[in-house]
């Protein structure tokens, strides 16, 4: 074997069965269905694909956190792959296979190959894997074992390994060593916070490991917000949510608070008046607030999977890896922007869209933006949309980001996003009836500045009938907009104002069962709502949002910025 053609396993097993092969990332949640193993993701060439019992080869994964609980629910039902072999760096689905194996003793064998293995297992269409070699189709890769990290630990650390802090801190931490092991990392770094992200009712895995670790006496013992949860968790008995549903989405929240963890439930933790400062080292979960936190913020945190998230909230210790290091800071992709004149609010996502897909696997410096004059709301969007697409855990932003000078590493290579570019993703998020019966806002929670503007441009004026219009944000947004009279501007004109929910968490009844087509001003519902709702979704600006909202039509055509 040559050193080109090699293989590393990451956690052990064996295994047998089809390749399942994709040149492009997945994103589980929201991508996978854990009731079938059926791909879902309308956008993703495996469409419709199963992958229980499959060999799933593909690089990397990419977009949500909650991957890992979704992969967990897999192997504990029965309908994950047989294994998963990468040949990128991939922490969500390695942390949700590790869950598996280390509370569950379900193994689900990790491998990473080599870019040459890699593309000789694509060409096979079986795979056998043992401890010591991959067998496709003739073709035989050496396995070595996984790497093994000394780790330099404190003596705190030790302790915790020891069971000082008692067991679920233990269990904490040897779940985070084994995930710095694999990464690379020779030690961990003190957090000064946490977000958690696996409280999303994404499967009833995420429940069972919550209670699991609260029954285990678990405690955190950092400020630790809470990700959008899947009820509204005071009035989802009186909205008509099944028990079978709300229940379990309740319990799974209470989980988390009982171990300490403050009831925020916004996916946007940046909005709070908790938001980490420039240079701290937090640990977030949560791929747009990961996203904004490195990128707008400057603070520091990987992209961590649920399940790890908790586990460093009760350590107050992660891997010191990846972007909480300086090196691994710097872009990776130079990518030139053609900005048009004269953008709306629908070109910030749409250009975060197309960053991911130009950089799916590193870290871009996007050029030729700061003349668009981006605000907050902007980036947010940009950064949502950026991580459905792409795997990074940032991005920077010439002339707007506050580590962009000087971001891109010397090796960077480059890539250019054109008018023609945004014009075919405007059209692909665009493949609808121009009647809508929904509209949704939100994704991420709105801001308190995006209520205004949707106030200020409904003006008064009430919603058309047949049209149901929603807005999701947090508490504390919610209640800064009914002090200054924005909430009632906006239940003026007919807008539901929902809390603790998000976009990506909703279910009927409270998403509207007689939708058909709905339109979002969110790049990353616009990617992930077709899966997740079954429903026609529709991408446009805030102003489109309002066309649709008033008529309960808008044409499917291009902006004027790209006319």
């Amino acid at each position: 074997m040559t050193r080109s053609i090699s293989a590393r396993s990451i956690l052990g097993g064996t295994a047998r069965g089809p390749i399942v092969g994709t040149v492009e990332a997945l994103s589980f949640w929201g991508g996978v269905d854990p009731a079938t193993g059926r791909v879902i993701d309308v956008h993703h060439p495996l469409h419709g694909s199963c992958l229980t019992g499959g060999i799933l080869l593909m690089p990397s994964s990419r977009g949500s956190c909650t991957g890992s609980g979704v992969l967990l629910d897999l192997a504990l039902t029965g309908r994950a792959p047989a294994a998963l072999v990468f040949c990128e760096a991939e922490d969500v689905l390695t942390l949700g296979a590790l869950i598996a194996a280390e509370m569950f003793g379900k193994p689900l064998p990790v491998l990473r190959v080599s870019r040459k293995a890699f593309e000789a297992l694509s060409q096979a269409e079986t795979a056998r894997i043992s401890e010591a070699a991959i067998e496709a189709d003739g073709l035989t890769i050496t396995v070595e074992p996984p790497a093994t990290a000394a780790l330099d630990l404190s003596e705190a650390d030790r302790a915790m390994l020891d069971g000082r802090d008692g067991v679920a801190v233990q269990q904490a931490m040897r779940i985070i060593c084994a995930m710095a092991a694999q990464q690379g990392a020779e030690g961990l770094v003190d957090v000064v916070q946490g977000h958690i992200d696996g409280c999303i009712y994404a499967s009833p895995a995420n429940l069972t490991f919550a209670e699991k670790m609260a029954e285990m006496g678990a405690e955190v013992r950092v400020p630790t917000t809470m990700n959008a949860i899947s009820v509204d968790r005071a009035n989802w008995q009186a909205q008509g949510v099944p028990a079978a549903f709300g229940d379990p989405a309740a319990r799974l929240a209470d989980a988390y608070v009982r171990m300490g963890c403050r009831p925020t439930f916004t996916c946007s933790p940046y909005l709070l008046d908790s938001a980490p400062r420039a240079g701290e080292s937090i640990a977030w979960a949560e791929s747009n607030a990961v996203i904004f936190a490195n990128s707008v913020l400057g603070a520091r945190t990987a992209k961590h999977p649920d399940f790890l998230d908790l586990c460093i909230a009760l350590a107050g210790r992660a891997p010191r890896s990846g972007v909480y290091l300086d090196e691994h800071r710097k872009a990776r992709r130079v990518i030139d922007v053609d900005l048009p004149e004269d953008v709306d609010d629908a070109f910030w996502p749409l250009v975060g869209y197309l960053a991911g897909r130009a950089a799916p696997d590193r870290i871009p410096l996007l050029r030729g933006l700061a003349a668009g004059q981006p605000t907050r709301d902007d980036l947010k969007a940009l950064c949502a949309a950026f991580g459905t697409t792409s795997a990074a855990p940032m991005l920077h932003v010439e002339g707007v980001t506050p580590e962009a000078g000087g971001a891109a590493a010397e090796d960077a290579d480059h890539a250019t996003i054109s008018r023609a570019d945004m014009a075919a993703a405007w059209s692909s998020l665009n493949d609808g009836p121009d009647q809508v019966e929904l509209v949704a806002i939100g994704s991420p929670h709105a801001s308190l500045g995006e209520c205004r503007a949707l106030a200020d441009a409904l003006g008064g004026r009430m919603r058309h009938p047949e049209v149901v219009v929603i807005v999701t944000s947090a508490h504390q947004v919610i209640a800064e907009a009914r002090s200054e009279g924005t909430l009632a501007r906006l239940e003026m004109s007919g807008v539901q104002v929902l809390p603790d929910l998000c976009w990506c968490s909703i279910s009927e009844p409270v998403f509207p069962t007689k939708t058909r087509a709905l339109i979002t001003n969110s790049g990353k519902y616009a990617h992930y709502g077709p899966g997740l709702s079954g429903r026609t979704v529709r991408f446009g600006s805030l102003a489109d949002c309002v066309t649709a909202a008033l008529t309960g039509h808008v044409p499917a055509r291009l902006p004027d910025w790209l006319s």
